[in-house]
């Protein structure tokens, strides 16, 4: 960790104003985040949440701390029978100086509906955008879709400017976003730059700029922040806590889950009654006071305590299989270290399923470097940590994308009738008492094939400097700086 330190403060010495010296009108920010950019920056892919977090990118519509849809882009909205809604934009500026028209919020829509893989947040949906006069945005969904104002406030379907887009589908988020900080320049997956963007229509932002550096590994994250490398940490590790000054820890309750998921399509997890083996060698309590030091709640489903309406409505799973014997079948383990728990949880995971009678084999990289092998099913088991409302604020989103025969993002490969069906069904309910009863009983559907095994409900610790003022802390961890975001 010592030799860590001064290759960190020779990073921070060079490029934009990285000292923390004032550039023009203001302090610039030093920022240390835990996932390098798995896409270049893309904004369709997990990176998308990187942009956001930054203020770089923006939607029609934002979340407030209830999950409901508000005014971004958008200064307003009505729905025009059962497929269409109109949306009325504000007046705002691209950080390429470009005018943010219906024209350009349209285009940007249509390229984020060609993107392949498809953005996890139009799982399941197809919808079309064009101009309507000089301020309006007509979206139509092929289905009745209730919830898009929701739906249109994901980080993946940020409107950016025309010039953002090539002919080979390739998106450049530099200057070419509309939020109060332009990305000037990503340097691979070590640093990022970021400049204040002047004309934000929310006005400028107090911080002059802000110097990214991506580092991957916790303990090194908490050391910079606590020597004053850096201003912001995100995700500081439970075990490095302690080392922090109370003053200089925040902690907050997220929508986020730590899951085993097991690979349904092949190999050993093909067999309901080994996932049954496997879900019943899990300790979740062990796991949220051992290893998150109580940090974390014991794992009840999908959806944790941060969705303060899911345990009331929460169902028993349907009948599940009778547990095998698993007879020294061998799997392969993995996870990725960037959240400095997942590899201790999947230690502590091999360990109760040897027991139980597994050879597990453990593999753990980088998250850039282990998301597509996970996505094509290269492993038999995966931890993972998933903000359960980050893709639409909608909770029916993360199980389209999660654990349907079509899901972006299903680790599992689950591919269940009963399951889409279920989902489905959650997804054509209007009424949003209604709608969560249907996620309920769809998230049973779900846990009763033992695809996923919820471990913990996460809450996450973020290392803020004792003079930095205005850090944006929310449970769907889509915002960290804004326009007030200063030291």
């Amino acid at each position: 960790m010592l030799l860590l330190l001064p290759f960190l403060a020779g990073c921070f010495a060079s490029g934009g104003a990285p000292d923390g010296s004032k550039g023009s009108g203001g302090t610039r920010l030093r920022v240390a985040l835990a996932f390098p950019p798995a896409e270049g920056l893309s904004p369709y892919g997990a990176d998308a949440t990187i942009l956001s977090r930054l203020g770089v990118t923006e939607g029609l519509t934002a979340l407030d701390a209830n999950g409901a849809a508000v005014p971004a882009l958008a200064a307003s909205w009505r729905r025009d029978g059962d497929r269409d809604w109109v949306f009325t934009l504000r007046d705002a500026t691209f950080q390429d100086g470009g005018e943010v028209t219906p024209a350009a919020v349209a285009s940007s829509l249509g390229h984020a509906v060609a993107a392949e893989p498809a953005p996890a947040a139009l799982s399941g949906v197809s919808l079309t955008a064009r101009a309507e006069g000089a301020t309006g945005v007509r979206v139509s969904t092929e289905r009745p879709d209730p919830v898009l104002p929701s739906r249109l406030a994901s980080p993946s379907l940020a409107v950016l400017a025309p010039g953002a887009y090539d002919e080979k589908g390739r998106v450049d988020p530099v200057r070419t976003g509309t939020g109060p900080f332009a990305l000037t320049k990503l340097s691979g997956s070590a640093s990022a730059t970021l400049d204040r963007h002047d004309d934000y229509r929310g006005g400028r932002a107090q911080a002059s700029g802000i110097d990214v550096r991506f580092i991957a590994d916790g303990t090194a994250r908490a050391a910079a922040l606590r020597t004053g490398e850096v201003d912001l940490a995100e995700a500081v590790p439970v075990a490095q806590a302690a080392s922090l000054d109370e003053g200089l820890r925040r902690e907050t309750a997220t929508t986020r889950t730590t899951s085993l998921m097991l690979n349904t399509r092949s190999g050993p997890f093909h067999d309901p009654a080994l996932r049954a083996a496997a879900r019943a060698a899990v300790d979740t309590a062990a796991l949220a006071d051992g290893v998150y030091e109580g940090y974390a709640d014991a794992g009840t489903g999908i959806y944790g305590p941060a969705v303060t309406w899911a345990e009331g409505k929460r169902q028993a799973p349907g009948r599940r299989g009778r547990a095998g014997d698993p007879d020294g079948t061998g799997i392969t383990l993995a996870t990725y270290d960037n959240r400095p728990e997942l590899p201790e949880v999947a230690q502590v995971l091999k360990q109760r399923l040897e027991r139980a009678g597994f050879r597990v084999t453990l593999e753990v990289r980088e998250y850039s470097r282990i998301e597509s092998d996970a996505l094509a099913g290269e492993f038999d088991a995966f931890v993972l940590a998933r903000n359960t409302l980050v893709d639409t604020g909608d909770p029916v989103a993360v199980l389209a994308s999660d654990f349907t025969c079509d899901g972006g993002y299903n680790l599992a490969l689950l591919c269940a009738e009963a399951v889409d069906r279920a989902v489905e069904r959650a997804e054509a309910v209007a009424d949003s008492g209604a709608r969560q009863d249907a996620v309920m009983a769809a998230e049973a559907a779900i846990l009763a094939t033992d695809a996923v095994v919820p471990l913990v409900h996460q809450r996450i610790i973020t290392g803020v400097g004792d003079s930095v003022r205005g850090v944006l802390l929310d449970p769907y961890e889509r915002t960290l700086v804004g326009t007030g975001t200063r030291r």
